[in-house]
């Protein structure tokens, strides 16, 4: 059983107390003792405070008379307690308005009266000074352009300034994110991969990095520090971000900017290659030709042996006549990939957007036939003038349609058909590509250029190249009805240009 306390114990935790305690005689009203909380405050000694009557120790106004402070004691000599706004005087002169309560106490010397009160003038100013402090953070919340986050240890967030609400979509008057984790409303990343609130909160070590991703038509990222702020054995966390959306869009632009020029530089390489085939294909070529010729002399001379020889004749000049078909057929090949791999410089020319159509309509519809794709076109009535550079461009219309026939030859024979349009529309020349294969699952233009297995991507690419130069915007979109749409637009060339 524990002991029960003593008179010493009780002594000793009345002079701990920061309650300012004076005892009275219940019948003089003379100071019996104070505790060191009352002598501290009144800038009086014990002994000095034992001979001082209400009029040397309170405040002169008509209010604290002494008889009015006698008054006061003996109600709570008579009725067991009395309260009362006192204003005491120290020994320094300065008025203390107290909060007092005076208490009869029955003392083994007989009754007494126990008066205890506080200073309530520094209560009002610590008060004050609170509603100052609280305003103070009220405005830092709602007028700052800084980003704040308070959040407790389970990475609830307890406290935003109004830009941090608004970066989440809410507004200051919204209650919502009270208590909530950070996480609804955003993801955390640390060195730009997708982290859990307890990794970040372990970096905070007492301060580490941190970046937010918030979610939106255009995601916004925040990036700055999280400090672990400790007080009173909990943990909690302080967030202060930055706006770096602009500077993480670059990033994502020049490194999408390289991997075009990657793909560029494959391009010229390819080329490279290509002018060399066509440089050493040209010689031979010629050389056959003239062979060719020769033997279709000697050939006319046999014709006039008799009438064996004239069917000989007459067969070798056909199969002859093939051949020389053929090798002018893959010297216009050959000519045209000079023409078109040597001719990199940008020449703009006023074209009609239709005319290119036409011009590649042959080509397209040759690779089209094997794999039974039909080829529609929807030209507009009218001229669609571009200014542009014909071969290049037309090149792109050929990568278009042949990577829609690819795609389209894999479809039912119903659906094995493209549809390649123009248009005229908000002053640009259209075109589009549309067929009904199994749509794109991203944006080739803004990735690898490429969804065929072991495709190279260098023709989208090149695309790209071609019609972002003319200043011109290309892009590839799923349709409603099935397959994709790729198209490209070129600014319309002026009335009346040359």
């Amino acid at each position: 059983m524990a002991p029960e306390l003593g008179a010493d114990d009780f002594a000793a935790m009345m002079n701990a107390s920061k309650v300012c305690v004076l005892v009275h005689d219940a019948a003089t009203k003379n100071i019996l003792w104070a505790n060191p909380a009352a002598c501290e405050m009144l800038e009086f000694s014990l002994s000095e405070l034992r001979p001082l009557k209400a009029n040397h120790m309170s405040s002169s106004a008509q209010q604290y008379d002494r008889v009015i402070g006698r008054a006061w004691l003996q109600a709570a000599v008579d009725h067991g307690s009395s309260r009362i706004v006192w204003h005491y005087r120290s020994k320094s002169g300065r008025v203390i308005p107290t909060d007092a309560v005076a208490i009869r106490v029955e003392l083994a010397r007989g009754p007494a009266v126990m008066v205890q009160f506080r200073d309530i003038q520094r209560a009002e100013e610590v008060e004050r000074e609170l509603k100052l402090t609280t305003s103070y953070v009220d405005a830092l919340a709602r007028h700052t352009s800084t980003v704040a986050f308070m959040l407790d240890a389970a990475g609830a967030v307890r406290f935003a300034t109004d830009s941090a609400l608004t970066f989440l979509g809410l507004t200051g008057d919204d209650d919502r994110l009270a208590g909530e984790p950070l996480t609804a409303y955003a993801r955390l990343y640390l060195d730009g991969r997708p982290v859990r609130w307890a990794e970040v909160a372990a970096g905070a070590d007492p301060v580490g990095p941190v970046q937010l991703e918030v979610s939106g038509e255009c995601a916004t990222w925040l990036e700055g520090s999280l400090e672990r702020l400790s007080e009173s054995e909990v943990d909690a966390y302080l967030m202060i971000l930055h706006d770096v959306s602009e500077r993480v869009r670059g990033e994502a632009r020049r490194e999408l900017e390289l991997r075009h020029e990657n793909y560029l530089a494959r391009y010229n390489a390819m080329g490279d290659l290509a002018m060399a085939i066509a440089h050493e294909l040209g010689q031979p070529l010629a050389a056959a030709a003239n062979f060719i010729a020769g033997i279709r002399a000697r050939a006319a001379t046999m014709a006039t042996a008799g009438d064996v020889r004239d069917q000989i004749a007459g067969q070798m000049g056909y199969g002859l006549d093939s051949v020389a078909r053929q090798i002018d057929r893959a010297k216009e090949i050959v000519g045209s990939l000079r023409s078109f791999v040597g001719h990199l410089e940008q020449v703009e020319q006023l074209v009609d957007l239709n005319e290119i159509v036409r011009e590649c309509l042959y080509f397209i519809e040759l690779s089209a036939a094997p794999n039974a794709v039909e080829v529609e076109v929807r030209l507009d009535p009218a001229p669609v003038p571009v200014r542009c550079e014909r071969v290049l461009t037309g090149q792109v219309v050929m990568n278009l349609c042949l990577n829609a026939i690819d795609e389209t030859a894999e479809c039912e024979p119903l659906l094995r058909r493209i549809t390649v349009s123009t248009q005229v529309k908000e002053g640009v020349g259209v075109l589009t590509v549309d067929d009904h294969g199994r749509g794109v699952s991203r944006d080739p233009f803004a990735e690898s250029f490429t969804g065929k297995p072991g495709g190279s991507g260098i023709g989208l690419a090149l695309s790209h190249r071609i019609i972002t130069r003319q200043h011109g915007s290309i892009w590839a979109e799923l349709r409603e009805e099935g397959g994709s749409r790729f198209g490209f637009a070129l600014p319309l060339a002026e009335q009346g240009a040359t």
